[in-house]
C-alpha cells in the first residue's frame, strides 16, 4: 500500500520506523508541523519525524494548517492509507476522504478515556495505574472513531511522563504492525466507542504546572511526574520559579508550603501529608538533588517558603 504518515514529535518516530523498516508498504510522504525555535537561543529545530524521514529519503511536507495548505499535496500522493500519530492538527473531512482505505490513528490512551491532545500527561495527573495504545479509524470528531485494536501497559509508581512516552511509543510501534498485518489479512473489526465513558484532555500549558500546596501530597506528586520532562512542575521561592523534577510522598502533617525538615531531607507540608523533594532547580541554577540544594541554601525548619 501507499501510506502517508502524519506525526511530529519523538513519540511518532518509532511507529514510522517500524512501518518503513519492517513492512513491505511504501511510505510515500511524511507530514509534520513546521520547524520551530527551541531553547533560549531560539535555534530553529526540525521535528524528530522530519529528521527520520529525510534520513530515509522520504518526501516531507510541513504545514501550519494542513486543512488550508495540504489538501492538493495529499491528493497528489495518491495514498491508499493515511496513518496519524501525535500529529497535533485536526483533519477535515475532505482530507479524511483522500486515502482509498481511510485514515487510522495511533492514540496514547485506552479510548474512550483521555481523548484529545495530552492523554499521557492526564493519565499520570489522575493517578491512573494503567493506560495503553488504541488504533482507531479516524473520523471528523476528536478521537471519536471506531476502535480497531487496543493494548494496555501498567504505569509504574514513580514513572514520569517522559518515561511513559517512551514506553507507549514502543507499544504504538508494535500495535501499528499488528494493525497492518490484520488489515492485509482482512481481519479488521470495528467497535463503536461508548461516549458515556469518554473523558477529555487539553493542551498542556506552563501555567498548568504550578503547584498548589493546599492540594494533597499525592496529587502534587502526580503533577510532578506528569510534567517531567516538560513543562516541569514549579512553585515560587523568593519570588522566582523553583522547579521540582521528582519527589515522594511521606506521612505527616504541616501547614501548606511549610518546611517540615531541612536537615538532609527537604520535606514540605501540603493539604494532606507531606512531600519530600528529591530533584530541584532554583531559578538561574542547575538541576540538583535536594540534599545538594540544602547545602548551598539556608532553609529554616518551620518556615513557610512556598506560596500556596
Amino acid at each position: 500500500m501507499r501510506i502517508v504518515y502524519l506525526g511530529t514529535p519523538e513519540f511518532s518516530v518509532l511507529p514510522l520506523k517500524n512501518i518503513v523498516e519492517n513492512t513491505n508498504h511504501q511510505v510515500v510522504g511524511v507530514v509534520c508541523n513546521k520547524d520551530k525555535p527551541v531553547g533560549r537561543k531560539k535555534i530553529m529545530t526540525a521535528p524528530p519525524v522530519k529528521l527520520y524521514a529525510q534520513e530515509k529519503g522520504i518526501k516531507v511536507f510541513q504545514y501550519d494548517k494542513i486543512r488550508l495548505e495540504g489538501v492538493e499535496d495529499l491528493k497528489s500522493l495518491k495514498p491508499d492509507m493515511m496513518i496519524t500519530c501525535a500529529f497535533g492538527q485536526i483533519l477535515s473531512q475532505e482530507i479524511l476522504d483522500i486515502p482509498v482505505f481511510g485514515t487510522f490513528n495511533i492514540h496514547a490512551s485506552l479510548l474512550p478515556a483521555y481523548r484529545g491532545a495530552s492523554p499521557i500527561h492526564y493519565a499520570i495527573l489522575n493517578g491512573e495505574r494503567q493506560t495503553g495504545i488504541t488504533i482507531m479509524k479516524t473520523d471528523a470528531g476528536i478521537d471519536t472513531g471506531d476502535i480497531i485494536l487496543q493494548k494496555s501497559v501498567d504505569i509504574d509508581d514513580n514513572e514520569n511522563c517522559g518515561q511513559l512516552f517512551e514506553k507507549l511509543s514502543k507499544l504504538g510501534s508494535e500495535c501499528i504492525l499488528d494493525f497492518l498485518k490484520a488489515f492485509e489479512n482482512n481481519q479488521i473489526t470495528y467497535t463503536k466507542q461508548d461516549d458515556n465513558f469518554a473523558s477529555y484532555t487539553k493542551i498542556i500549558k506552563k501555567e498548568h504546572a504550578k503547584i498548589d500546596w493546599y492540594d494533597t501530597a499525592e496529587n502534587i506528586f502526580n503533577k510532578i511526574r506528569a510534567f517531567n520532562p516538560s513543562p516541569v512542575a514549579y512553585t515560587m521561592l523568593d519570588g522566582m520559579p523553583f522547579k521540582i523534577f521528582s519527589a515522594r510522598v511521606v506521612k505527616g502533617q504541616a501547614l501548606a508550603g511549610q518546611v517540615v525538615c531541612s536537615d538532609g531531607e527537604f520535606i514540605i507540608g501540603t493539604g494532606k501529608d507531606c512531600l519530600s523533594l528529591l530533584s530541584v532547580q532554583k531559578a538561574g541554577g542547575k538541576q540538583m538533588d535536594a540534599k545538594s540544594f540544602l547545602l548551598g541554601n539556608k532553609i529554616n525548619k518551620g518556615s513557610i517558603i512556598f506560596n500556596g
